[in-house]
């Protein structure tokens, strides 16, 4: 706070933070000693309050100015999101239940003796209570677009009043995608001589889209363990970073005059594209080993033809080149980044279409993914999935465990209760025959029968809360399931596996999980 201006009013906020006005019309919110936001105003500020006006859960600083005007502004930004005015200064601002009907509302009143209440804003509102039409937003970002092509106008207008300067340092020509001649006199590791390999990550980047798979099938493997996570994130990383570093180096572009470019320029470009990764980028081509070929797999025969398949083969994976379908059998086999599993898709004669992998949930994500290139609206599929249908039969006995344990504790809590009944009754009759011996042991009895019900109700809530963790893991596997259907085969078998569970029918359960749910 300034040490020469008067504290004129103080409002605390959430936690930490409050909100403070001082004398020369400065207001702003405080964490602790970090301040947050300040404004200052012509007009002095009369009072202030928190309060949640756009009911988001967090208080706003509500401010009354001299002028007459009313603002709620953000805690952490001081942005405002709604504001009135009234005709003379206003004289407080409080919160209460004015029309006494349970809700609080903000309540302003001027000096003149008007008085408004507000009340906070629904969730449509969505945090923003600001009245802004579609028109003012379009002016806004025209007049944004305005102000960025005048200031590309003028860096045009600067660089042309630059002299040109011709390239006598040592050349650098692009043979292709790729690839760069350098001659002997050329010094890499020098200032100038370094742009022309960020020029040559420029062009990889704008010229071969694919420039992630250069490096995803390197030869060595430590370089691709390196990059198992994350991998676009650090390509993106490696051009963002030269791009910049030939911003801020000083460097002079006089080795570029082989791309096209001109030296001595003091202003700079910086040009994005936008490259859509496929889905499936994370898995990277590989050569099939029967030895490791997963056990798990999802089968099923369409009509579509093979290049189709293929064709979405493609689109969906990042592959060194386009794979092209000679004949049947077709199969892919490919890797996972993130944990080294396998995935294999083949194509069998007769127009059966097998996925082989461990993972149920890419198994899901491959059958949607297919259905939706293909435009398939029913499908039904046999699936297998050894080591996953096993830990859910693993869950499904302790689900029935559990369920067990509910009941006899229910049983066994509702004797109690009965039989502490039968106490008290016993203590009361004891203490109104001022029998104090009896009465003492019955009242000590009744507490150690209470001590041991309590116990068992703590028993209780835990093997519920274990009792709900696992129908959540059963009810995923049900949706699991279901996303390796499309159509009404989907919703049969999710139908299906809930009538199941509902019987107790586990092995019901597990084959229709299988093989799918039979049409009604």
């Amino acid at each position: 706070l300034s040490p020469h201006k008067t504290v004129t009013a103080l409002s605390p906020m959430y936690g930490s933070r409050f909100g403070y006005a001082l004398s020369n019309g400065t207001v702003g919110v405080y964490d602790k000693t970090a301040r947050y936001w300040r404004i200052k105003s012509k007009s002095q500020a009369m009072s202030i309050h928190a309060f949640d006006l756009n009911s988001d859960g967090v208080c706003e600083l509500i401010t009354g100015w001299s002028s007459g005007k009313v603002d709620a502004r953000s805690d952490r930004t001081g942005e405002v999101i709604f504001k009135d005015n009234f005709a003379s200064s206003i004289a407080g601002v409080v919160e209460g239940d004015y029309r006494m009907d349970g809700t609080t509302q903000l309540i302003c009143c001027s000096i003149d003796g008007e008085v408004r209440g507000y009340l906070p804003g629904g969730e449509e509102m969505k945090g923003n209570l600001m009245d802004t039409s579609a028109e003012q937003d379009l002016i806004r970002e025209l007049s944004q677009k305005k102000q960025n092509l005048l200031l590309e106008l003028r860096n045009y207008e600067e660089n042309a009043k630059v002299p040109l300067k011709r390239c006598v340092g040592p050349k650098h020509t692009f043979l292709g995608r790729g690839t760069v001649q350098t001659s002997q006199s050329c010094n890499l590791l020098g200032c100038r001589e370094i742009v022309c390999w960020g020029f040559l990550l420029l062009h990889l980047a704008c010229s071969f889209c694919k420039f992630l798979t250069c490096f995803l099938y390197l030869n060595k493997e430590h370089f691709r363990a390196s990059l198992a996570c994350q991998s676009s994130c650090v390509w993106s990383w490696i051009l963002f970073s030269a791009v910049i570093w030939l911003m801020t180096a000083n460097c002079n572009f006089r080795c570029i005059n082989q791309l096209g470019g001109q030296g001595g320029f003091t202003q700079f470009h910086v040009f994005e594209l936008t490259r859509q990764l496929p889905r499936f980028s994370m898995y990277a081509l590989s050569s099939p080993d029967p030895a490791t070929e997963p056990l798990s797999f999802v089968k099923y025969t369409t009509n579509e033809r093979p290049q189709r398949i293929v064709m979405w083969l493609n689109q969906s994976f990042l592959l060194p080149e386009d794979a092209e379908f000679q004949s049947a059998p077709f199969q892919v086999c490919f890797t996972s980044l993130r944990n080294g599993g396998q995935l294999y898709i083949k194509i069998k004669p007769g127009g059966e279409i097998s996925i082989n992998t461990d993972d149920i949930d890419l198994a899901g994500d491959i059958v949607q993914s297919m259905a939706s290139f293909l435009a398939i609206e029913d499908l039904q599929v046999e699936a297998d999935f050894p080591a996953y249908l096993e830990e859910l039969q693993k869950v499904l006995v302790k689900v029935d465990e559990h369920h067990s344990v509910d009941q006899r504790l229910t049983a066994d809590m509702a004797e109690r209760s009965n039989l502490i009944r039968s106490m008290l009754v016993q203590a009361e009759d004891a203490r109104l025959l001022r029998d104090m011996k009896n009465m003492k042991t019955r009242y000590s009895e009744l507490y150690d029968l209470n001590r041991d019900l309590i116990n068992q109700y703590k028993i209780r809530c835990n093997n519920h809360t274990e009792l709900l963790n696992n129908l959540k893991a059963v009810n995923q596997a049900i949706q699991r399931a279901g996303q390796l259907r499309v159509g009404k085969p989907k919703t049969q078998v999710i139908s299906a596996c809930r009538e199941a569970i509902r019987s107790s029918n586990f092995n019901m359960l597990i084959r229709i999980m299988r093989v799918g749910a039979a049409a009604p």
